[in-house]
């Protein structure tokens, strides 16, 4: 089983989908007209906002969706979590911003609305020095780098694929060259080659794991584990077989080496922008969100982000892992509807 894994080559280009995929995907993240406004949690009482006259307001949150909330932590969590761009309060004439570097865009926006709200708020005292000013403040440590944000992305794309493509290719492979009719009549048991092939993608999705942890720890990177970055393990496990149960259905319904992976390419790599593993969807349409909560991967990378750099505990990887186990059992059932022993 390990021969079959480091020997298998991928063959396939996707030479008309992949375009399609990639201009309908970016030109709807990244359309100007499409995109959202940004959430910002209002803490407390912040009079300069809460002052404005009607028109004033209603202009300013066509630029930003205005919640009020009363807990600063809770708020702080919300930024870090993704689910609010910013959270902002007033200490005395200072508004305060509080933004998360794992949006760039996001914080850069929310940053730039507000800075400009500060300096038109001075310039409406007119006669005085300026009365308020702008301070922003990171909800992480100043010290933390983009690779706190890229690295658990990456390491659940990777894992996706390595399953998916290991356990696809090996099927479809073996089906050609009639080596799994030779396995069904060998006095060697279903269960042993299945369980073989779940220990042997398990064992490459954790070297992965230490391998790309390993490197990004290392100080020209920079990657600082918080947390219980520790649940990455079992996180690992649960994505290994979530997507080994996807490569299963690819294995089982493509009849050739070529289509196998132009499928296999097919749901994954739309899988991770949909997810976010590559890029952040918090700017996305509300719809392009919604597709996502359906994915393995987001569960996935949501939740080793959660671990690995937002200081989350243990219990943060409970839900991701247990969807991702209940998703790897509803489709390995649904591929064995579809598996057979020898090509059609």
């Amino acid at each position: 089983m390990f021969k079959g894994f480091y020997r298998d080559w991928l063959s396939v280009s996707f030479s008309v989908l992949f375009p399609l995929f990639f201009i309908v995907i970016f030109g709807t993240v990244f359309s100007g007209g499409s995109s959202s406004a940004p959430k910002v949690i209002e803490v407390g009482d912040v009079a300069v906002i809460d002052s404005l006259p009607e028109p004033a307001r209603a202009a300013l949150e066509q630029a930003v969706a205005i919640t009020p909330g009363t807990d600063l932590a809770a708020a702080l969590d919300e930024v870090r979590k993704g689910d609010a761009g910013a959270a902002i309060e007033q200490q005395g004439d200072t508004l305060i911003v509080h933004y998360s570097s794992a949006d760039q865009v996001t914080a850069a926006s929310v940053q730039g609305i507000f800075n400009a709200f500060v300096n038109e708020a001075n310039i409406s005292a007119s006669g005085v020095p300026p009365t308020y000013t702008l301070q922003t403040q990171q909800v992480e440590d100043e010290s933390l780098k983009p690779i706190q944000f890229i690295a658990p992305g990456m390491i659940g794309y990777g894992i996706a694929i390595g399953a998916v493509f290991g356990a696809a290719m090996t099927l479809i492979t073996w089906r050609e060259k009639k080596l799994l009719r030779r396995l069904r009549l060998a006095p060697v048991s279903t269960a042993t080659v299945v369980t073989s092939r779940v220990v042997v993608s398990v064992a490459v999705a954790l070297a992965q794991l230490v391998l790309f942890v390993g490197i990004s720890v290392l100080p020209f990177l920079g990657l600082q584990l918080s947390g219980a970055w520790y649940m990455a393990f079992p996180l690992v496990i649960a994505g290994t077989l979530a997507f080994l149960a996807i490569g299963l259905f690819v294995g089982s319904v493509a009849k050739t080496v070529e289509g196998g992976s132009g499928l296999a390419n097919l749901i994954t790599l739309p899988m991770a922008f949909l997810s976010g593993a590559f890029v952040p969807l918090e700017s996305a349409p509300a719809w392009l969100a919604t597709i996502g909560r359906f994915l393995p991967m987001t569960y996935l990378v949501e939740g080793m982000k959660d671990v690995m750099v937002r200081g989350e505990g243990p219990q943060a990887a409970l839900l991701p892992i247990g969807i991702l186990l209940l998703f790897a059992a509803v489709v390995t059932f649904i591929a064995t509807r579809f598996f057979r022993w020898d090509a059609a």
